[in-house]
């Protein structure tokens, strides 16, 4: 199975300012200073090689959108948030917009960021696509429909030339779908939220987005713990920081990458990937959360280490 991220920010998408790409340049620059960079080949292996991620790169900016892919032909999402529209462009320069495809989405929930990419997914324009749309929540198709009526967009949703479909899941009832057996578990967050264990050829996959895990309710972290029992990737949802969730933003719904680590230590999870990044936060923000995420492993660690990474636009990672 690959797991490549389309969009990783929470809330809302963002984009890079003018001041960050300045920045970007000046840290380059002074790291560069007395080197010999003559050719572009030169350059480029300086930049890929020697300038940290946050300076060479990006974490994005398209709101939530993973892509599940375990070999066939049907594609598998989760989340539909502007990534959709990334991954959309690339499965058509891929595949060509005349052969037909099948999409099978998951959704965490209904919250705007994460349904905002579907109006400009171009595969719903395209004749002979079918879209099949999974959730817990009762008003799924509503949420969909409503945001293509005037005067929020101007295609209504009936105009839409693909089929789409609408399944409504059992949370806790473990189902097969798309090659794939899935599990869905309800999660605390304002309008209820689903997180996902998917596990296909002997591997497992959790998703779990917008989600407030409390620690200090013994009994809600063991289901948590069983949930990600030895999952080999957790994409966690990490937006705030430990403080935060305890303090001014105790019941906004989200999590930090403290309880993330604590969490998958305690479920002796291989990998736990931090997901749904405050959109405050620039480059250097991020990867300042993701050493200290490391450290932390560090010196938690008892008989088990747990490989932490955190996503961007574009990620891959094979499990």
């Amino acid at each position: 199975m690959r797991v490549r991220f389309w969009g990783t920010r929470g809330s809302l998408p963002v984009s890079l300012t003018a001041e960050d790409i300045k920045n970007k340049i000046v840290e380059a620059l002074l790291a560069a200073a007395g080197r010999n960079l003559s050719s572009r080949a030169d350059v480029v292996a300086f930049v890929e090689r020697d300038l940290p991620f946050a300076i060479s790169h990006t974490y994005g900016g398209n709101s939530s959108c993973v892509e599940l892919d375990i070999g066939t032909d049907d594609q598998v999402l989760c989340d539909l948030g502007t990534g959709a529209r990334s991954f959309g462009l690339h499965v058509l320069a891929r595949k060509g917009p005349s052969k037909p495809c099948t999409f099978h989405v998951f959704m965490s929930h209904l919250h705007w960021d994460h349904i905002m990419g579907f109006p400009f997914f171009p595969h719903i324009y395209i004749p002979g696509n079918r879209i099949v749309i999974y959730g817990c929540h009762a008003d799924l198709e509503e949420a969909f429909r409503r945001q293509h009526a005037a005067p929020c967009f101007p295609v209504d949703f009936s105009g839409l030339s693909a089929r789409v479909e609408f399944v409504k899941l059992e949370p806790g009832r473990r189902v097969r779908h798309a090659g794939l057996d899935i599990t869905p578990r309800l999660q605390l967050h304002s309008g209820d939220s689903y997180g996902y264990r998917f596990e296909h050829g002997g591997k497992s996959v959790v998703y779990s987005t917008d989600s407030e895990h409390k620690t200090d309710d013994a009994g809600a972290t063991r289901e948590v713990v069983e949930f990600f029992r030895n999952a080999d990737l957790v994409i966690f949802d990490a937006m705030y920081s430990l403080a935060d969730t305890v303090s001014v933003k105790e019941d906004w719904g989200h999590s930090s990458n403290v309880v993330g680590v604590e969490l998958c230590q305690l479920a002796r999870a291989k990998h736990l990937c931090l997901y749904h990044h405050e959109p405050v936060h620039n480059d250097l923000n991020i990867a300042s959360v993701l050493q200290e995420t490391l450290r932390l492993e560090e010196i938690t660690r008892a008989d088990h280490t747990l490989r932490i990474s955190s996503a961007y636009d574009g990620l891959e990672i094979a499990v």
